[in-house]
């Protein structure tokens, strides 16, 4: 039987193939990328792939449909269920599989679903996930065969190694936001291992987010975590995003912690085992981080922003600890390099309990600087990366300071302020960091300056925040 698919023009993404379910994504497509995914293993001599879905309520048949598409290039499927995506990871490493895809639509909204996978335990992304569709198109796959399904449950193996990692020396009261994603069932078997006082928020695995979204990078999201943390006197607040491979932290006075301040909690710790390791973090985060890291007797490393791309530097540089502002952590030390919220739970409340003082006072003492909100300009596909190549050239030949390891980013004496080009949707993505208001002001206005020069009209109403 002959096979082609074409799939829509906008879901096959830089990190993912992702789309509206019923619109641009379905299950003839989850069977594709079985196919052609399972060919793909079987070229490179081999043969198993593990295969797990999220709490959407479009999960379960797309991942049948990806089952089918799997077997029908004789690919020996685990079916580990439903859990978070980095549970999916984990089985691909301990199983072994040769291959791995997680269902997911990670923290997009509920009719939003996806497809994230592994080659060999390694990132399969960019190029790779463009030829998976020029392949399927072409019909490219190997000849029909029948493989095999085994359903797994691995989540009480994945949870007591989550556990075994935990070294806190006190207990503590830690308040967790589940937003109803797909972490739930584990997240409830991990609190019932650790010590202390756990209340747990919307543990219940819902494809409909009724508390609300599941994305802890948006303050809003985080308002029920703050009110709860605060009414029960807690140490601290965890929130995941809606498959777990992203984290949120709030600490005891309800304050809101941004990706690359707890990296600096985190790399101090990992830095005592490992004096001198590198650090990775991308271009969005503050001068603060990388300037901590380097006190701490760490390397730091700007890195170009996208899960998928921190981890491949992250094997290259053999890096013990990397993160990105959007709350993917990945540890190297103990752990197996991938992003994985709930491990970066169990390794960062383990700091703090072996830790004198509380969170808040370690979010207070850190160097003091004013950023801008993640600022985004549409900007169409065709035209994003040339802006950001203008802008380049002409701050170069102005000779200002630009590092462009991902996008611009240029160094003043007041602070710095970052352009690139998203990879995932036709925006450009900026945001400046300055010691004063003044400087924060001067930073915006300059880049306001090279946007208009570039023929964009650029909107800078957002108030800047403290402090991260």
């Amino acid at each position: 039987m002959s096979f082609s698919h074409k799939f829509h023009a906008s879901s096959l993404r830089e990190y993912d193939i992702r789309g509206i379910v019923g619109e641009t994504l379905g299950e003839a497509d989850a069977f594709a990328i079985g196919r052609v995914f399972g060919s793909i293993v079987a070229e490179a001599g081999g043969k198993r792939v593990a295969v797990g879905r999220d709490g959407r309520l479009s999960s379960p048949a797309l991942a049948q449909a990806l089952i089918k598409g799997l077997m029908a290039s004789g690919a020996e499927v685990i079916d580990v269920g439903q859990g978070p995506t980095p549970m999916l990871y984990y089985a691909s490493f301990t199983e072994p599989a040769d291959g791995a895809v997680m269902v997911t639509g990670s923290h997009n909204p509920p009719n939003y679903n996806g497809f994230k996978m592994m080659l060999k335990n390694k990132p399969f992304f960019g190029a790779q996930i463009q030829d998976l569709g020029a392949r399927a198109a072409a019909g490219q796959v190997v000849p029909q065969t029948m493989g095999s399904v085994v359903e797994k449950d691995i989540s009480d193996a994945y949870v007591e190694r989550l556990r075994k990692d935990w070294d806190g020396a006190r207990e503590l009261k830690i308040v967790w936001d589940n937003g109803n994603g797909a972490a739930g069932d584990v997240l409830a078997k991990l609190v019932a291992k650790l010590p202390g006082k756990h209340i747990v928020l919307n543990g219940t695995v819902d494809g409909n987010f009724p508390a609300h979204h599941p994305d802890p990078t948006v303050p809003k999201n985080l308002e029920q975590l703050i009110d709860a943390v605060k009414k029960e006197g807690a140490d601290v607040g965890v929130a995941f995003d809606g498959d777990a491979d992203r984290i949120g932290l709030v600490d005891n006075e309800g304050h809101i912690l941004f990706g690359d301040q707890f990296l600096i909690l985190m790399a101090r710790d990992v830095l005592k085992a490992h004096p001198g390791g590198t650090i990775i973090a991308d271009v969005k985060a503050s001068q603060v981080l990388f300037d901590e890291v380097e006190k701490a007797g760490g390397k730091p490393l700007m890195w170009k922003t996208g899960h998928s791309l921190i981890k491949s530097k992250m094997a290259e540089t053999k890096a013990p600890l990397a993160g990105e502002m959007s709350g993917h952590i990945f540890y190297n030390d103990k752990w197996y390099g991938f992003d994985d919220a709930l491990y970066a739970a169990v390794r960062v409340l383990g700091v703090l309990a072996r830790t004198q003082g509380t969170l808040g006072q370690f979010r207070a003492a850190l160097p003091q600087v004013l950023n801008t909100p993640e600022l985004r300009f549409d900007c169409p596909e065709e035209k994003k990366f040339a802006v950001v190549a203008e802008v380049a050239a002409r701050l170069k030949e102005s000779g200002a300071k630009v590092s462009d390891t991902d996008g611009v980013r240029v160094n003043t004496e007041d602070g710095w302020w970052l352009l690139r080009a998203s990879n995932t949707q036709a925006v450009l993505v900026a945001r400046a960091e300055g010691s004063s208001e003044a400087g924060l002001g001067r930073l915006k206005s300059a880049l306001a300056a090279q946007l208009s020069a570039s023929g964009l009209a650029p909107d800078f109403s957002a108030p800047p925040s403290a402090g991260h």
